[in-house]
């Protein structure tokens, strides 16, 4: 079924690479359709995709592969929710491989230059905590890393 509205992802040519890449790392992930131009265009050949449609942990999504005209910056990012430490560690490792590159507080950007962070579950809850001391604890422990380690923060929102 096609979704009414999804995030479009602009790519130079490789897009259909990243969207086969996204859908290995998260269950309910699937490429739905690949539409490959019927002609030459100005960035590519007849026969090349240039529509990618998937789906990544159920959240519909699209490729463009659109040229070199854009380039992906940190004003839009892929934020993913994950349950613990071990789900952090297999994604960013993941993201990080193959000329990806960390950068803070739970961001990393991949080998496509697309931004992404990856928060566990206990960073969210921690930094909405009604016992605003403890999330303040939690925030200023999260400043401090780039991978956003569990434990670390459960240890800040439990106090000195």
């Amino acid at each position: 079924m096609t979704a009414k509205v999804r995030t479009c992802l602009w790519f130079n040519k490789n897009g259909e690479e990243a969207a086969r890449f996204y859908v290995s790392l998260l269950p309910d992930s699937r490429i739905e359709s690949v539409t490959r131009s019927p002609a030459d265009w100005p960035s590519g050949k007849a026969g090349e995709a240039i529509v990618v449609d998937f789906t990544l942990g159920g959240t519909p999504y699209q490729v463009l592969n659109g040229g070199p005209g854009f380039m992906h910056s940190e004003a839009a990012s892929i934020s993913v929710m994950t349950a613990d430490q071990a789900e952090t560690d297999r994604l960013w490792a993941a993201l990080a491989a193959d000329g990806g590159r960390e950068v803070q507080c739970g961001w990393v950007k991949d080998r496509y230059g697309l931004s992404w962070q990856i928060v566990p579950e206990v960073l969210a809850g921690a930094l909405s905590n009604p016992d605003r001391a403890a999330a303040k604890r939690a925030m200023e422990a999260m400043m401090t890393m780039v991978k956003i380690d569990v434990a670390r923060i459960e240890a800040a929102l439990a106090g000195p």
